[in-house]
């Protein structure tokens, strides 16, 4: 691999797709509301976004727990879970209950 290639496709699509720009760490916050607010707030400031903000917001959070996969604790996935309904929640969508 060359040595300005990302090391895993996902960093690279994170990096150059048209994601989300987010804040550092947002993941790895414990507050679901926070991490709610600001991938609400990335998706509607976002120029890169061709979605709708609540789709892009939502797509991102589910790809970063999708792919950090067996590394995420089981507590921080709790933490992104609860975040998915905290964005519902803030764009007037109907919560999932677990």
């Amino acid at each position: 691999m060359p040595r300005n290639t990302p090391h895993h496709w996902s960093q690279q699509v994170a990096e150059t797709s048209n994601a989300l720009d987010l804040e550092y760490g947002v993941f790895s916050w414990n507050d679901p509301r926070k991490i709610a607010l600001s991938l609400k707030q990335s998706a509607e400031n976002s120029q890169r976004r061709k979605a709708e903000p609540f789709a892009s917001a939502m797509s991102m959070l589910n790809f970063y727990i999708n792919r950090a996969g067996k590394h995420l604790s089981v507590q921080q996935r709790g933490v992104l879970e609860k975040a998915k309904n905290e964005l519902r929640e803030l764009y007037g969508k109907p919560r999932i209950q677990p």
